[in-house]
């Protein structure tokens, strides 16, 4: 690779810490260099920049080694340790492709954040990143915040339920912004209440009447709660959500994610709550699993209410980043310890979101809700897990990482999908959300429903796939897994060559 020709200088071998390369010589690179050169605590020593403007020769007494395109020669030469992407407003797209070219040098890499206080107030070495896996996704995060949104809130006495989880607590966070009157967390998991308060209110007493413990599956509990508290808004992300184990356990599937909606909407219904949310997921969309079967049934259940005296809406995304069990911590988990990464299959991909921009949606979807509509949020390109994986692995600075596929699990997919094959997508009045209304509800679905509940409460598997694919048109049980021959070899010798 060709280096631009910039000044000569001599290169210094007498600096103390990791030879820091900074990407960007404008502010917030000038700002954070200073920052390290008064910290070396931090163990950070800048050397130099990379920057494109030819203007620049010099920033805070270091020079400007080249430009941005010189990154992997400028590594060699200089002895580079770590890379700092120092440029808060590059887009995603063009950060992923830095934060690639870097990883691919050995070196560390680090960025800052791309918000704007960072250069509002000077960036601080304090802001650095190390890398994560949403960065190297390259999505462009868009949060639109129209003003029906706050006004939704505030004021409201409001309920979330799986309020623990990461995108309940999310929705509390941004929510408890908006100045409700109060804010009810119900969770069935005490600690997850523990940690949620922890994070919220820096104190964890456990003595605030909004902390509610509570099972969505107990009926008179969740009326009870109802006509105490008396919610105006609900949104209800409390589910069962892991895939393989509700192949395994479909009955419980049955009992959280459609009954104990059913439960929470009737009751909302009665107790004259104003508006219903249901938080879904895109394995919703021409469903193969249990999952996706439950969660298709609880919009169903959620649209059933449109014309009572309540404003019901779903809203269906794919994963989001960082929340708890999800592919990406798994992901950090096994890179950070350095075990062999799981992938189902090579070619497999999936949709990808901040949980930060997932909820910011979900509060924006159900602003605009008006007659049962499943709301569906644009995910972008999905990202395929392989790319993912390496990128992340060279980063971490294991370039030779094991990826062991296992195979297709049932009920799962290769690609997920945002709309099923009867769904129209309709435009709505946000750039990254659209609606669509698919099949009309079955008029025989209470019948269907108690069927449905008498099969998992006696535990019968089959019993209840059978009436979930009579529910769900299209919808068919994966049934008892079969170990292929591999599987069970791998089961045996599970070191083999």
């Amino acid at each position: 690779m060709r280096v631009t020709h910039w000044p000569s200088h001599r290169r210094d071998t007498s600096v103390s810490g990791a030879r820091t390369l900074i990407v960007g010589a404008g502010d917030a690179g000038r700002t954070l260099a200073h920052d390290l050169q008064q910290t070396p605590s931090c163990g950070l020593a800048p050397i130099g920049f990379l920057d494109d403007d030819l203007r620049k020769r010099h920033a805070a007494h270091l020079p400007v080694l080249g430009r941005l395109a010189d990154l992997p020669a400028l590594v060699r030469a200089e002895g580079v340790e770590v890379v700092v992407v120092a440029i808060p407003s590059l887009p995603p797209v063009q950060l992923a492709t830095l934060l690639h070219r870097a990883t691919r040098t050995g070196a560390r890499v680090r960025y800052l954040p791309s918000f704007h206080a960072a250069v509002q107030r000077g960036s601080r070495a304090g802001d650095l990143y190390e890398v994560s896996p949403a960065a190297l996704l390259g999505r462009e995060e868009i949060n639109v915040i129209r003003p029906a949104t706050p006004a939704l809130i505030r004021g409201r006495r409001v309920l979330v339920t799986g309020a623990g989880g990461s995108i309940g607590s999310e929705l509390c966070r941004q929510i408890r912004a908006y100045g409700p009157e109060a804010l009810y967390m119900l969770d069935h998991d005490e600690s997850n209440l523990h940690r949620l308060q922890l994070e919220i209110t820096g104190e964890a007493l456990l003595e605030a009447d909004e902390l509610i413990v509570a099972d969505i599956r107990d009926v008179a509990r969740v009326n009870q709660l109802f006509a105490t508290l008396r919610p105006e808004l609900v949104f209800h992300a409390a589910a069962h959500k892991h895939l393989p184990l509700l192949e395994r356990h479909p009955c419980e599937g049955v009992k959280s994610n459609v009954e104990g909606t059913k439960n929470l909407v009737d009751a909302a219904v009665t107790h004259g709550a104003h508006r219903f949310v249901l938080i879904s997921t895109d394995k919703a969309a021409a469903p193969t699993s249990v999952l996706g079967a439950t969660k298709r049934l609880a919009e169903l259940i959620v649209r059933s209410h449109t014309g009572d005296r309540i404003v019901t809406g779903s809203v269906r995304f794919g994963n989001v980043l960082g929340s708890r069990g999800s592919f990406l911590d798994v992901l950090a988990h096994q890179i950070a310890s350095h075990e062999p990464v799981t992938i189902t299959d090579p070619a497999v991909d999936r949709f990808f979101m901040t949980v930060e921009e997932a909820v910011g949606l979900v509060l924006e979807a159900a602003a605009m809700a008006e007659c049962g509509e499943t709301f569906v949020l644009d995910m972008g390109e999905p990202v395929q897990l392989v790319s993912l994986v390496e990128a992340y692995a060279a980063l971490a600075g294991v370039p030779d990482v094991t990826i062991k596929f296992t195979g297709l699990r049932p009920g799962e997919k290769l690609s997920e999908t945002l709309l099923g094959e009867t769904e129209e997508r309709i435009p709505t009045g946000h750039p990254r959300i659209f609606a669509t209304r698919g099949r009309p509800v079955p008029p025989d679905l209470d019948a269907g429903l108690g069927e449905l509940y008498d099969a998992a409460e006696r535990n019968d598997a089959e019993a209840a796939g059978r009436w979930l694919a009579k529910l769900i048109p299209g919808y068919r049980p994966a049934g008892p897994h079969v170990p292929t021959a591999r599987e069970l070899f791998d089961a045996f010798y599970p070191d083999d060559f």
